[in-house]
């Protein structure tokens, strides 16, 4: 930082300083304008007289007027502005009081609105001038006369000129400020959306598989001692989910890894072109599941085939846990108009008080998973028993996929 930029800093600091020391100048540049004479024989001609007491007092009272200029601006102006009026009239040869008169006046142009600028420096303008040429000694068409009227309309301008830029400066800082904080808040909302995507496909994966596994090893546990057949069939099952929920999992889980980790998995996300796959893991696990499709020909944006699928497996895996051993379950996808519409049903009599007694987040996540893409989701009993999933995903969604759910 060079001299003249810390002395700017250390001004800032402190204003009354910077006050001080413009009073002091312009105090200097009165008492030295004073001693001229504009009127000389060859012109204005220094030392030719000397101030009296009042403009001297005059000038004196002024300057230190101008100390105080940012704690009552309007005041100073008022007082300044009396002091300049006095000396117009009272005293001739004149001093050059008036400076005073327009620092303050640069002063209230500067921190106030553009109105009062007005306002106030006509004001300012037409008393002085008037006093001048009206009660002054000199002619009323006098060049000093003009003057006076000329270096108060000017510092009113500048004042107002000052004002706009700060102003306008202030506008770009406070435009960029907010611009930064709005880019924080949309990564943070963004880290959320992300936490809570990868959190439902956790949750999915997991309940559906595990809820398998559970199944085929009761399975196995009933039937070891009389039919090992069957006891192995079942346990290869559990071998097949358990394997199924692994590479589910490392394909979540690797969209957390960080550049420098190794490669992610590659695999697609799962989408209803794995739906008959699905379907076979839960018939597998005993669970009779038929599937009508009517989307044959539809190609679904990969945030809206993921939902899909997941919305299916997680009402499948709702059913298997919570709709009793002779269930059966139906899936149907139809497209209709815009829209993709998913329904999972069951004849199960333990649903009717819904999957949610548990307290689990499965229809939550999936409400919110199809929401999120502008959709549908509707759950509850069926008249008669069991219970009904029914979702409406738009086929041209407006969200964006979310990171990974085509990987």
């Amino acid at each position: 930082m060079s001299t003249l930029e810390r002395t700017k800093c250390r001004l800032r600091a402190h204003p009354m300083a910077l006050d001080a020391t413009l009073a002091a100048g312009v105090l200097v540049a009165m008492l030295a304008s004073s001693f001229v004479d504009p009127h000389g024989a060859n012109g204005a001609t220094w030392g030719t007289h000397t101030p009296n007491v009042l403009s001297l007092t005059l000038m004196v009272l002024s300057a230190a007027a101008l100390v105080f200029r940012r704690r009552a601006p309007r005041s100073i102006l008022a007082t300044t502005g009396a002091f300049s009026a006095v000396e117009l009239v009272a005293t001739d040869p004149r001093a050059p009081v008036v400076m005073s008169a327009v620092v303050a006046l640069y002063t209230v142009a500067s921190a106030t609105d553009r109105p009062t600028t007005w306002r106030v420096g006509l004001l300012t303008m037409t008393v002085l001038t008037a006093c001048a040429m009206l009660v002054g000694p000199l002619p009323w068409y006098a060049q000093e006369n003009l003057a006076i009227f000329a270096w108060t309309g000017m510092a009113a301008a500048v004042g107002d000129a000052v004002r706009s830029r700060r102003a306008f400066v202030h506008a770009i800082r406070e435009r960029a400020d907010r611009a930064e904080r709005t880019r924080d808040e949309e990564a943070r909302r963004r880290v959320a959306e992300e936490r809570l995507r990868i959190a439902r496909d956790l949750h999915d994966v997991v309940a559906h598989h595990i809820a398998l596994v559970n199944v085929q090893a009761g399975v196995a546990a009933h039937v070891m001692d009389k039919r090992p057949d069957q006891a192995k069939e079942a346990l290869a099952h559990v071998r097949e989910a358990s394997r199924s929920a692994l590479n589910e999992l490392r394909a979540t889980v690797g969209l957390l890894r960080q550049s420098g980790d190794p490669e992610a998995p590659t695999e697609p996300a799962p989408g209803l072109a794995r739906l008959d796959e699905l379907a076979d893991t839960f018939r597998n696990a005993g669970l009779p599941v038929e599937v009508a499709r009517a989307d044959h020909g539809t190609t679904l944006p990969a945030a809206v085939d993921l939902a899909a699928y997941r919305v299916i497996q997680e009402a499948l895996t709702n059913v298997q846990k919570h709709a009793g051993p002779e269930a059966k379950a139906e899936i149907s996808v139809v497209r209709v108009g815009p829209n993709v519409e998913v329904t999972v049903l069951d004849d199960g009599p333990g649903q009717d008080d819904g999957p949610e007694e548990g307290g689990g987040h499965g229809l939550l996540g999936m409400r919110e998973r199809v929401t999120a893409l502008g959709g549908t989701c509707t759950t509850g009993p069926r008249y008669g028993g069991g219970f009904r999933v029914h979702a409406i995903l738009p086929v041209k969604n407006r969200t964006a996929p979310a990171l990974g759910d085509s990987a």
